[in-house]
């Protein structure tokens, strides 16, 4: 019902930059809160930042002060500009919206869905 495209992921030296995007569409109602998680080899997806409908942001400790999220309601996608980028930060990054769908004028509740991931990796 709901699809969630990630691009922007690659290749980069440490100390450059990326730009995420990802793209939800399908049979959305609206979208709460938008968010970008990573999971780099051996190690449990962990939290980098979220965004909420009204603006409210959260970030990982690791990625304060680098890492910035942003949202475009209108067109139901979400942001992460990766400033300073370090070799650390290699990951695969999944973008995350809690959405409520809805299909024949039924409102969903609130469900979570994930995006299928893009790599980002940071060499030395």
């Amino acid at each position: 019902q709901v699809q969630l495209v990630e691009s922007g992921g690659g290749l980069v030296e440490a100390g450059g930059s990326l730009r995420l995007s990802c793209a939800a569409s399908g049979s959305i109602f609206n979208i709460n809160a938008m968010g970008w998680y990573r999971q780099a080899p051996g190690k449990q997806r962990e939290l980098v930042a979220t965004i909420t409908r009204g603006g409210g942001t959260n970030y990982a400790d690791s990625v304060k002060g680098r890492f910035t999220i942003s949202r475009d309601i209108a067109k139901n996608t979400v942001y992460l500009q990766m400033n300073s980028l370090k070799p650390e930060d290699t990951a695969v990054y999944y973008c995350n919206a809690d959405v409520r769908t809805i299909v024949l004028g039924t409102i969903s509740a609130r469900n979570d869905y994930w995006g299928q991931g893009t790599q980002v990796t940071v060499s030395s």
